[in-house]
């Protein structure tokens, strides 16, 4: 579950077109005592201090490190969830779409718990993750890429503006791009060595 500090700060982007606060411009941070490395995609940054942080899973914000930037105004969610639950991804695509499709996971997916919120416009293997396009009651359309990261399952949810979604085309190309800056930050047989740690 994520707390109020998350969603308060997602709504604070998304007033202030998806611009992080003053003291932004982190690019990447250790997670986890260096268990994953959270990165961000080019033109975007992480919201020191925000999100949330537990023994063995994290959620990190992300935003345009600068309004005069090329970046697409957009509010980018990480989430790391605990060691070995990349296994939830071991049945492929065809399992992920099905779950997806169901009441159960349409009531993961929603920001209200309830599956009735939530429509699953799209589900698709992609490079590297798994790809929803997803219409949610409170949160409107936004995309969501899954993916396994040194055994952990990770998430990363792209949204636009208050009132303005992301087209298809940009909101699946930046939840694209978030996930390719992952995987070059955590190299699967290689161990963290960065020295900004939040844990």
């Amino acid at each position: 579950m994520v707390d109020v500090r998350v969603v308060g700060l997602v709504a604070v982007l998304a007033l202030a077109g998806c611009v992080m606060p003053q003291g932004g411009g982190i690019r990447s941070v250790a997670l986890l005592d260096g268990a994953v490395v959270a990165a961000a995609p080019a033109g975007y940054c992480i919201a020191p201090g925000a999100g949330q942080r537990a023994a063995d899973s994290a959620v990190v914000i992300m935003g345009r490190c600068s309004a005069t930037g090329t970046a697409e105004p957009a509010v980018l969610t990480l989430t790391v969830g605990q060691a070995g639950s990349a296994g939830a991804m071991a049945g492929g695509g065809a399992a992920l779409v099905t779950y997806f499709q169901s009441a159960e996971g349409r009531a993961a997916l929603s920001r209200s718990g309830q599956a009735a919120d939530v429509e699953v416009l799209s589900a698709q293997e992609g490079e590297g993750a798994f790809l929803l396009r997803v219409r949610d009651r409170e949160a409107g359309d936004y995309w969501r890429a899954l993916t396994g990261l040194r055994g952990r399952l990770v998430t990363v949810s792209a949204t636009g503006p208050e009132g303005q979604a992301l087209t298809e085309a940009k909101g699946r190309a930046l939840v694209q791009a978030a996930v390719a800056a992952l995987r070059r930050a955590n190299p699967a047989d290689a161990v963290s060595n960065q020295t900004a740690t939040a844990g």
